[in-house]
Protein backbone atom coordinates (compact mmCIF):
# COMPACT_ATOMS: atom_id res chain seq x y z
CA UNK A 1 0.00 0.00 0.00
CA UNK A 2 1.33 3.85 -0.96
CA UNK A 3 1.67 5.69 2.00
CA UNK A 4 0.65 9.64 1.64
CA UNK A 5 3.80 11.70 3.42
CA UNK A 6 2.53 14.78 1.61
CA UNK A 7 2.18 16.80 5.29
CA UNK A 8 4.90 18.79 7.66
CA UNK A 9 6.81 15.90 9.79
CA UNK A 10 10.16 15.08 11.26
CA UNK A 11 11.73 11.63 10.00
CA UNK A 12 14.75 10.56 11.45
CA UNK A 13 18.00 9.28 10.58
CA UNK A 14 18.57 5.71 11.75
CA UNK A 15 22.35 5.61 10.82
CA UNK A 16 23.53 8.93 13.04
CA UNK A 17 20.02 9.75 14.93
CA UNK A 18 19.50 13.19 13.59
CA UNK A 19 16.03 14.53 12.65
CA UNK A 20 15.61 15.94 9.21
CA UNK A 21 11.94 18.41 8.37
CA UNK A 22 10.29 17.67 5.73
CA UNK A 23 8.35 20.09 4.82
CA UNK A 24 6.44 18.98 1.13
CA UNK A 25 3.69 22.15 0.70
CA UNK A 26 7.26 24.44 0.82
CA UNK A 27 7.30 23.58 -2.78
CA UNK A 28 4.65 25.70 -4.47
CA UNK A 29 6.19 28.67 -2.94
CA UNK A 30 7.49 30.73 -6.08
CA UNK A 31 11.79 31.24 -6.22
CA UNK A 32 13.34 34.39 -6.08
CA UNK A 33 16.52 33.17 -4.72
CA UNK A 34 20.17 32.64 -6.19
CA UNK A 35 20.93 30.29 -9.31
CA UNK A 36 24.75 29.15 -9.74
CA UNK A 37 25.90 27.79 -13.06
CA UNK A 38 25.61 24.22 -13.85
CA UNK A 39 28.17 22.05 -13.96
CA UNK A 40 29.12 21.76 -17.74
CA UNK A 41 31.02 18.77 -19.48
CA UNK A 42 34.19 19.25 -20.88
CA UNK A 43 34.57 18.83 -25.18
CA UNK A 44 37.95 18.48 -25.16
CA UNK A 45 39.45 14.64 -23.71
CA UNK A 46 43.30 16.13 -22.94
CA UNK A 47 43.88 19.51 -21.60
CA UNK A 48 47.71 20.45 -21.29
CA UNK A 49 47.26 22.74 -18.97
CA UNK A 50 45.54 20.10 -16.16
CA UNK A 51 47.48 18.21 -13.60
CA UNK A 52 45.47 15.11 -13.71
CA UNK A 53 45.82 14.24 -17.36
CA UNK A 54 48.63 11.61 -18.64
CA UNK A 55 52.03 12.48 -19.02
CA UNK A 56 51.46 16.35 -17.62
CA UNK A 57 53.54 17.30 -14.52
CA UNK A 58 52.35 18.22 -11.40
CA UNK A 59 52.78 20.95 -8.78
CA UNK A 60 55.44 18.77 -7.17
CA UNK A 61 56.96 18.66 -10.35
CA UNK A 62 56.06 14.62 -10.97
CA UNK A 63 55.15 13.65 -14.06
CA UNK A 64 51.99 11.38 -14.54
CA UNK A 65 52.41 8.27 -16.23
CA UNK A 66 50.55 7.61 -19.52
CA UNK A 67 48.20 5.69 -18.10
CA UNK A 68 44.93 3.91 -19.79
CA UNK A 69 42.75 3.67 -16.95
CA UNK A 70 42.81 4.45 -13.46
CA UNK A 71 46.26 6.51 -12.06
CA UNK A 72 46.54 6.84 -8.17
CA UNK A 73 49.23 9.54 -6.43
CA UNK A 74 49.75 10.85 -3.19
CA UNK A 75 47.78 13.89 -3.40
CA UNK A 76 50.52 16.77 -3.30
CA UNK A 77 47.60 19.07 -1.07
CA UNK A 78 46.74 16.00 1.53
CA UNK A 79 44.79 16.71 4.16
CA UNK A 80 47.03 14.27 6.20
CA UNK A 81 50.41 13.36 6.58
CA UNK A 82 52.05 10.38 7.14
CA UNK A 83 54.23 11.67 10.06
CA UNK A 84 54.14 15.23 12.58
CA UNK A 85 56.85 17.34 12.96
CA UNK A 86 59.25 16.52 16.00
CA UNK A 87 58.34 20.00 17.51
CA UNK A 88 54.38 19.46 17.44
CA UNK A 89 52.59 19.31 20.41
CA UNK A 90 49.46 19.56 21.64
CA UNK A 91 48.24 20.98 24.74
CA UNK A 92 46.41 19.26 27.48
CA UNK A 93 43.28 21.19 28.18
CA UNK A 94 40.18 20.34 30.32
CA UNK A 95 38.28 22.59 27.87
CA UNK A 96 40.61 22.59 24.63
CA UNK A 97 40.23 18.90 23.79
CA UNK A 98 42.75 17.81 20.41
CA UNK A 99 44.56 14.75 19.48
CA UNK A 100 47.48 14.31 16.81
CA UNK A 101 46.26 12.95 13.19
CA UNK A 102 48.45 10.99 10.82
CA UNK A 103 47.42 9.33 7.96
CA UNK A 104 47.50 9.27 3.71
CA UNK A 105 45.40 11.03 1.50
CA UNK A 106 45.85 9.72 -2.23
CA UNK A 107 43.91 10.88 -5.50
CA UNK A 108 42.09 8.06 -7.68
CA UNK A 109 41.44 9.04 -11.81
CA UNK A 110 39.24 7.33 -12.98
CA UNK A 111 40.00 7.87 -16.83
CA UNK A 112 42.23 9.01 -18.93
CA UNK A 113 40.01 11.41 -20.38
CA UNK A 114 39.75 14.38 -19.74
CA UNK A 115 36.23 14.93 -20.03
CA UNK A 116 34.15 11.90 -19.33
CA UNK A 117 32.52 11.67 -15.52
CA UNK A 118 31.57 8.28 -14.30
CA UNK A 119 27.93 8.07 -16.21
CA UNK A 120 29.72 8.83 -19.74
CA UNK A 121 32.46 5.75 -18.55
CA UNK A 122 31.59 2.44 -20.05
CA UNK A 123 30.72 -0.66 -17.52
CA UNK A 124 34.19 -2.13 -18.31
CA UNK A 125 35.38 1.28 -17.14
CA UNK A 126 33.93 1.79 -14.39
CA UNK A 127 34.69 -2.05 -13.34
CA UNK A 128 38.51 -0.78 -13.30
CA UNK A 129 37.47 2.09 -10.67
CA UNK A 130 35.74 0.11 -8.66
CA UNK A 131 39.00 -2.63 -9.10
CA UNK A 132 41.23 0.24 -8.11
CA UNK A 133 39.08 1.41 -4.74
CA UNK A 134 38.74 -2.54 -3.81
CA UNK A 135 43.10 -2.68 -4.25
CA UNK A 136 43.57 0.98 -2.70
CA UNK A 137 41.80 -0.12 0.54
CA UNK A 138 43.21 -3.25 0.64
CA UNK A 139 46.65 -1.98 0.50
CA UNK A 140 45.40 1.05 3.13
CA UNK A 141 44.21 -1.08 5.45
CA UNK A 142 47.63 -2.61 6.42
CA UNK A 143 47.72 0.07 8.15
CA UNK A 144 45.12 2.21 8.97
CA UNK A 145 41.58 1.48 10.57
CA UNK A 146 39.53 4.04 8.97
CA UNK A 147 39.36 4.30 5.29
CA UNK A 148 37.04 7.22 3.23
CA UNK A 149 36.76 6.60 -0.26
CA UNK A 150 34.92 9.71 -1.48
CA UNK A 151 34.31 11.79 -4.81
CA UNK A 152 33.52 15.38 -5.74
CA UNK A 153 31.87 16.00 -8.43
CA UNK A 154 31.60 19.55 -9.94
CA UNK A 155 32.45 23.15 -9.28
CA UNK A 156 29.63 23.59 -7.21
CA UNK A 157 30.97 20.95 -4.65
CA UNK A 158 33.99 22.65 -4.48
CA UNK A 159 35.97 20.15 -6.62
CA UNK A 160 39.12 22.56 -7.79
CA UNK A 161 40.14 20.15 -10.85
CA UNK A 162 37.27 19.05 -13.73
CA UNK A 163 39.40 16.09 -14.68
CA UNK A 164 37.40 12.77 -12.97
CA UNK A 165 38.62 11.57 -9.87
CA UNK A 166 37.72 11.01 -6.60
CA UNK A 167 39.77 10.91 -2.90
CA UNK A 168 40.90 8.14 -0.70
CA UNK A 169 41.80 9.32 2.85
CA UNK A 170 43.04 6.41 5.80
CA UNK A 171 43.67 7.47 9.22
CA UNK A 172 43.75 5.59 12.13
CA UNK A 173 41.08 7.74 14.59
CA UNK A 174 37.44 6.78 13.95
CA UNK A 175 35.40 9.92 11.75
CA UNK A 176 32.24 11.29 13.55
CA UNK A 177 30.28 9.62 11.07
CA UNK A 178 31.84 6.44 11.31
CA UNK A 179 31.80 6.28 14.49
CA UNK A 180 28.42 7.08 14.80
CA UNK A 181 27.20 4.83 12.86
CA UNK A 182 29.00 1.99 14.38
CA UNK A 183 27.39 3.21 17.54
CA UNK A 184 24.03 2.96 15.93
CA UNK A 185 24.54 -0.45 13.80
CA UNK A 186 26.34 -2.21 17.23
CA UNK A 187 23.49 -1.16 19.33
CA UNK A 188 20.47 -2.51 17.05
CA UNK A 189 22.26 -5.76 16.12
CA UNK A 190 22.78 -5.89 20.57
CA UNK A 191 19.13 -5.51 20.77
CA UNK A 192 17.51 -7.82 17.52
CA UNK A 193 20.62 -9.71 16.59
CA UNK A 194 19.93 -8.67 13.24
CA UNK A 195 21.63 -5.78 11.24
CA UNK A 196 20.36 -2.40 11.07
CA UNK A 197 20.74 -2.11 7.11
CA UNK A 198 19.96 -5.72 6.87
CA UNK A 199 16.53 -5.16 7.92
CA UNK A 200 15.97 -1.70 6.31
CA UNK A 201 16.85 -3.17 2.81
CA UNK A 202 13.69 -5.78 3.25
CA UNK A 203 11.48 -2.44 4.60
CA UNK A 204 12.69 -0.76 1.41
CA UNK A 205 11.83 -3.82 -1.02
CA UNK A 206 8.93 -4.32 0.68
CA UNK A 207 7.27 -0.91 -0.01
CA UNK A 208 8.99 0.09 -3.00
CA UNK A 209 8.26 4.02 -2.65
CA UNK A 210 12.24 4.67 -2.27
CA UNK A 211 13.35 2.25 -4.65
CA UNK A 212 15.38 3.97 -7.14
CA UNK A 213 17.20 0.68 -8.79
CA UNK A 214 17.93 -2.89 -7.64
CA UNK A 215 20.24 -5.58 -9.11
CA UNK A 216 21.34 -8.92 -7.53
CA UNK A 217 23.35 -7.47 -5.48
CA UNK A 218 22.75 -3.93 -4.83
CA UNK A 219 20.35 -1.50 -3.90
CA UNK A 220 19.48 2.35 -4.27
CA UNK A 221 17.44 4.11 -2.30
CA UNK A 222 16.12 7.61 -1.78
CA UNK A 223 16.13 7.21 1.96
CA UNK A 224 13.50 7.57 4.21
CA UNK A 225 15.51 10.45 6.08
CA UNK A 226 16.90 11.87 3.46
CA UNK A 227 18.22 15.77 3.61
CA UNK A 228 19.58 16.15 0.41
CA UNK A 229 16.68 16.70 -2.59
CA UNK A 230 17.96 14.00 -4.68
CA UNK A 231 20.30 12.04 -2.18
CA UNK A 232 20.57 8.34 -2.77
CA UNK A 233 22.17 5.39 -0.31
CA UNK A 234 23.84 2.93 -2.20
CA UNK A 235 23.69 -0.39 -0.56
CA UNK A 236 25.59 -4.21 -0.52
CA UNK A 237 22.41 -6.43 -0.29
CA UNK A 238 25.03 -9.15 0.59
CA UNK A 239 26.67 -9.74 3.73
CA UNK A 240 29.44 -7.59 3.15
CA UNK A 241 31.31 -5.13 5.56
CA UNK A 242 34.69 -3.74 3.61
CA UNK A 243 35.06 -3.00 0.04
CA UNK A 244 37.95 -6.04 0.41
CA UNK A 245 35.10 -8.40 0.27
CA UNK A 246 33.60 -7.76 -2.70
CA UNK A 247 33.96 -10.51 -5.27
CA UNK A 248 33.70 -10.48 -8.89
CA UNK A 249 30.29 -10.96 -9.70
CA UNK A 250 29.20 -8.42 -6.76
CA UNK A 251 31.99 -5.84 -8.53
CA UNK A 252 30.85 -6.08 -11.59
CA UNK A 253 27.52 -5.83 -10.36
CA UNK A 254 28.68 -2.07 -8.87
CA UNK A 255 29.73 -1.05 -11.56
CA UNK A 256 26.38 -1.79 -13.60
CA UNK A 257 24.59 0.23 -11.13
CA UNK A 258 27.07 2.88 -10.64
CA UNK A 259 26.84 3.67 -14.21
CA UNK A 260 22.89 3.53 -14.54
CA UNK A 261 22.73 5.77 -11.02
CA UNK A 262 24.81 8.32 -12.58
CA UNK A 263 23.17 8.66 -15.64
CA UNK A 264 19.76 9.55 -13.92
CA UNK A 265 21.26 12.06 -11.97
CA UNK A 266 22.44 13.36 -15.31
CA UNK A 267 19.29 13.15 -17.09
CA UNK A 268 17.33 15.26 -14.21
CA UNK A 269 18.07 18.23 -15.17
CA UNK A 270 20.56 17.37 -19.02
CA UNK A 271 23.73 18.51 -17.20
CA UNK A 272 26.84 16.85 -15.18
CA UNK A 273 24.78 16.77 -12.20
CA UNK A 274 26.95 17.76 -8.82
CA UNK A 275 27.42 15.59 -5.73
CA UNK A 276 29.76 14.59 -3.35
CA UNK A 277 29.87 10.92 -2.70
CA UNK A 278 31.76 8.34 -0.50
CA UNK A 279 31.91 4.92 0.78
CA UNK A 280 31.55 3.82 4.16
CA UNK A 281 33.30 0.92 5.49
CA UNK A 282 33.48 -1.08 8.64
CA UNK A 283 36.27 0.77 10.53
CA UNK A 284 39.01 -2.44 10.76
CA UNK A 285 40.03 -2.44 14.84
CA UNK A 286 36.81 -4.21 15.29
CA UNK A 287 37.10 -7.53 16.67
CA UNK A 288 33.74 -8.34 15.49
CA UNK A 289 32.28 -6.13 12.41
CA UNK A 290 29.03 -8.60 11.94
CA UNK A 291 26.45 -5.35 12.56
CA UNK A 292 27.91 -3.45 9.26
CA UNK A 293 26.92 -3.33 5.95
CA UNK A 294 28.73 -1.99 3.38
CA UNK A 295 27.53 1.59 1.60
CA UNK A 296 27.81 4.56 -0.34
CA UNK A 297 26.28 7.89 -0.02
CA UNK A 298 25.49 10.43 -3.08
CA UNK A 299 24.69 14.18 -1.27
CA UNK A 300 23.86 16.14 -4.46
CA UNK A 301 22.55 20.06 -3.78
CA UNK A 302 20.64 20.22 -6.82
CA UNK A 303 17.06 21.39 -6.04
CA UNK A 304 15.01 22.56 -9.04
CA UNK A 305 17.04 23.01 -12.28
CA UNK A 306 21.17 22.84 -12.86
CA UNK A 307 21.28 26.06 -11.67
CA UNK A 308 19.42 25.71 -8.49
CA UNK A 309 21.08 24.83 -5.43
CA UNK A 310 19.70 23.77 -2.08
CA UNK A 311 21.59 25.43 0.74
CA UNK A 312 21.67 24.39 3.98
CA UNK A 313 21.39 27.77 6.11
CA UNK A 314 19.79 29.22 9.07
CA UNK A 315 17.21 26.62 10.54
CA UNK A 316 19.63 23.91 8.90
CA UNK A 317 22.60 25.04 10.55
CA UNK A 318 21.34 26.25 14.44
CA UNK A 319 18.22 23.89 13.92
CA UNK A 320 18.18 20.52 12.25
CA UNK A 321 17.76 19.49 8.33
CA UNK A 322 14.92 20.23 6.58
CA UNK A 323 13.96 19.41 2.81
CA UNK A 324 10.82 20.27 0.63
CA UNK A 325 10.94 17.32 -1.67
CA UNK A 326 9.61 13.84 -0.04
CA UNK A 327 11.90 11.04 -0.81
CA UNK A 328 9.61 9.38 -2.20
CA UNK A 329 9.01 12.05 -4.74
CA UNK A 330 12.43 12.56 -5.21
CA UNK A 331 12.82 8.51 -6.06
CA UNK A 332 9.79 8.61 -8.24
CA UNK A 333 11.35 11.56 -10.42
CA UNK A 334 14.84 9.52 -10.10
CA UNK A 335 13.18 6.39 -11.17
CA UNK A 336 11.15 8.09 -14.59
CA UNK A 337 14.07 9.64 -16.31
CA UNK A 338 15.95 7.83 -19.05
CA UNK A 339 18.68 5.72 -18.36
CA UNK A 340 20.35 6.73 -21.83
CA UNK A 341 22.46 9.22 -21.46
CA UNK A 342 21.18 12.74 -22.50
CA UNK A 343 24.19 13.15 -24.59
CA UNK A 344 23.51 10.23 -26.28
Amino acid sequence: MTKNYEFTHRRKNLLNGEWVLVSPHRNNRPWLGATEAPTESLNHNYDATCPLCPGNTRANSETNPNYDFTHVFINDFGALTPTLADDSKIDDDNLFEAEAATGEARVICFSREHNKTLPELSINEIAQVVATWKSQFVDLSSRYSCIHIFENKGEMMGCSQPHPHGQIWAHNHRSSEIQSEDERQATYFDKHQRGLLEVYIEKEQIEKQRIVIENKHWLVVVPYWAKWPFETLLLCKDDVQTMAQLDDAQARSLAEILQELTIRYDNVFNCSFPYSMGWHNAPLDLSDAKHWRLHAHFYPPLLRSSSVKKHMVGYEMLAESQRDLTAETAAKILREVPTVHYKN
